[in-house]
């Protein structure tokens, strides 16, 4: 599919391969991910959630550019200590990003609510409550601990019956390799932006993506075209030009035997943990779905004992 994104200019000459291959890449990750829109520039995927937290400072002050640009209001995000990523804490990147609580004097975070019984589960019917209280500006979904699906869809339905203007926002770093009808569809489910690295499930070279599936008719495509200014020139000059073949060849063959891979990705982590269970290890997660519905398996072995 044709690209809407295509530079204007290049700043240097003789970079025809580049932009081309630039191209390439972007449109086999659409057809992967299932969207219209993607930033390939990002080296890491920690520098794509980044990108995304600024963006969502310059969508938000776009009325008026005079005045001192506010931060992100309130953001709901999972807690560090319940599998949540370092970018998406107060304490890692999202810290110069949002605003502080008046009440609290703390950064203006909320964290998702777990299962009592399953803490790598969010609590449903307790995150409607909170988003109803709460109100995010920014809901930020995705794990470096993660074994469930993220409930995009039930949390899209949670922020449209309230009219919220929110961003929902998904890290599919760990998962990215997955994207697809076993596991997750993102867009399809509502998800407004996906970020990602691409070495992990998505077995390519060491970079960071940022996605979104808006229109150029769309209200939001400026949050899109905040994106692009918040890849180049906001986080990247020269963005690391040597890896980008490698992963546009990563993305060739995912897009061929993503089907096979995926499906057995996803029933080997449920066999190995079937087999830790019955070899006497406490295995967290959900005996209902086979412990697992990632490639991540977790074993509970105490205190340091790791």
């Amino acid at each position: 599919c044709e690209t809407s994104n295509k530079p204007d200019v290049f700043y240097y000459q003789g970079t025809d391969f580049i932009a081309e291959v630039e191209e390439l890449l972007e449109g086999e990750l659409r057809d992967y991910l299932g969207c219209t829109e993607v930033e390939t520039r990002l080296v890491s995927g920690q520098m794509a959630n980044a990108a995304v937290f600024s963006t969502m400072v310059d969508y938000l002050n776009i009325a008026d550019r005079k005045i001192e640009p506010r931060r992100i209001r309130r953001v709901l995000n999972h807690h560090i200590i319940k599998g949540g990523h370092l970018s998406a804490q107060p304490m890692g990147t999202l810290r110069d990003f949002v605003a502080r609580d008046p009440k609290t004097e703390r950064p203006a975070v909320v964290n998702f609510p777990v299962l009592a019984e399953n803490p790598y589960k969010i609590d449903i019917a307790a995150c409607r409550e909170i988003i109803a209280e709460y109100k995010p500006e920014l809901i930020i979904l995705g794990k470096s601990v993660t074994l469930h699906r993220e409930p995009v869809a039930q949390i899209r339905h949670f922020v449209d019956e309230i009219s919220l203007d929110c961003i929902i926002m998904y890290d599919m770093a760990h998962v990215l390799g997955l994207v697809g009808p076993y596991f997750q569809e993102p867009f399809k489910e509502g998800a407004d932006i996906v970020t990602g690295s691409t070495h992990k499930t998505f077995f390519g070279t060491q970079r960071g993506i940022i996605a979104s599936d808006y229109q150029r008719d769309n209200l939001r495509w400026p949050l899109w075209e905040a994106v692009r200014r918040r890849a180049f020139p906001g986080s990247v000059s020269n963005h690391h030009l040597g890896t980008l073949l490698g992963l546009l060849m990563a993305a060739y063959e995912m897009n061929c035997f993503k089907a096979q891979y995926q499906k057995r990705v996803l029933s080997n982590a449920k066999a190995l943990a079937q087999a830790l269970k019955e070899s006497g290890l406490d295995v967290a997660g959900d005996p209902n779905v086979g412990y697992t519905e990632t490639h991540q398996v977790i074993l509970n072995v105490g205190y340091g004992k790791g």
